[in-house]
């Protein structure tokens, strides 16, 4: 088997508690590419202000969220390592029903466990030589799939022999992606009904990234107005908004808490949430989206707020992630066995 796909996600702590999240955020925020703060100033604030407080105040949430899935579905630990797990395993059948044998499908995290530089390293001693990466994250952002092209970088860097290693940079266009989020919602609909608002809400970036050229933004407009049009929906039943807005430096808005608190202030009854830039449901989608926000629009005035869940292993997901893999890898390897 010469040819692996990895999927990469953000990571997660080990364990919810205040040390194993305080290892997470460590990781997570030293990354230049999260946090663009010149080094020195950032490791005092990081270290005196952030890590010993803010670990605690957090494990809570993921406490609630461990072990807890979809409408109570029981899952092993962390969420966003069960479900990517869960789309490891489905994609390897579908390579396998098309390609058998020729392909492994693994996962890593850019932060935590896997990481990328152990999953390469094993999967090299286990005889591969070629990678495809494939960043679960529909928009680039240098703050998320840049972070994960710097470790190949360092990969490469560090390799005499250098692995053939290719990374999807983004996928937010691609019609299989927007025809699983459409699905989704008409399902939802089917199941609820259509609320009055439909809002897709997208994790935030700096503002000043986007002004450095992060295309994000560009990426997210694209996403929102492409879905909405698969759905068919005019422009005043949708509303594009962006969530979980870290420190003091304006972020891209309109932001979600906010615009939720608006609407319930205004007299928007009923809200659908969408979170199209997560590809499994996290702390972000299960914690934030779904019960503080839930509550900022209850308690602004709002009745019905309904979260609509991440794409996490639903076939049409399933089939996107497939199609998109397999544009990457030799079509002579799927002809072959085909014929």
């Amino acid at each position: 088997m010469a040819h692996a796909i990895i999927l990469m996600n953000l990571g997660t702590p080990a364990e919810p508690t205040p040390s194993g999240v305080r290892q997470f955020l460590r990781d997570f925020l030293s990354d230049q590419r999260v946090v663009e703060i010149p080094r020195p100033i950032w490791a005092m604030i990081l270290n005196l202000f952030i890590l010993p407080f803010r670990p605690a105040k957090i494990a809570p949430a993921y406490r609630e969220i461990w072990g807890q899935g979809l409408d109570g579905e029981a899952v092993t630990g962390s969420p966003i390592t069960y479900y990517t797990q869960r789309q490891v395993a489905l994609l390897q059948q579908r390579l396998d029903a098309v390609a058998q044998g020729q392909f492994t499908v693994t996962y890593a995290m850019t932060y935590g466990a896997p990481s990328l530089k152990e999953t390469v390293s094993r999967l090299q001693e286990e005889g591969v030589s070629g990678f495809t990466l494939l960043p679960l994250y529909p928009q680039y952002s240098a703050t998320t799939t840049g972070a994960i092209y710097d470790q190949v970088a360092d990969i490469i860097r560090a390799s005499r022999n250098v692995p053939d290693i290719s990374v999807v940079h983004e996928y937010w266009q691609h019609p299989g992606y927007i025809a699983a989020l459409a699905n989704s919602v008409r399902e939802h609909w089917a199941k609820h009904g259509a609320a009055e608002k439909l809002l897709m809400s997208f994790h935030g970036i700096p503002k000043a990234n986007v002004r450095k050229g992060d295309p994000y933004y560009q990426h997210c407009c694209g996403t929102a107005e492409l879905l909405a049009e698969s759905l068919q929906l005019p422009r005043d039943k949708w509303e594009i908004t962006f969530q979980s807005r870290f420190g003091k430096a304006e972020w891209l808005q309109p932001y979600t808490d906010k615009t939720l608190i608006e609407w319930g202030q205004n007299g928007v009854a009923s809200v659908d949430v969408i979170c199209p830039a997560f590809s499994a449901d996290c702390l972000e989608t299960l914690e934030e989206i779904a019960v503080e926000n839930r509550a900022n629009f209850i308690d602004a005035g709002g009745a019905e707020y309904r979260y609509i869940p991440a794409l996490n292993a639903r076939a049409d997901h399933m089939q996107a992630l497939e199609a998109i893999v397999r544009d990457r890898l030799p079509a002579a390897v799927f002809h072959q066995t085909n014929a």
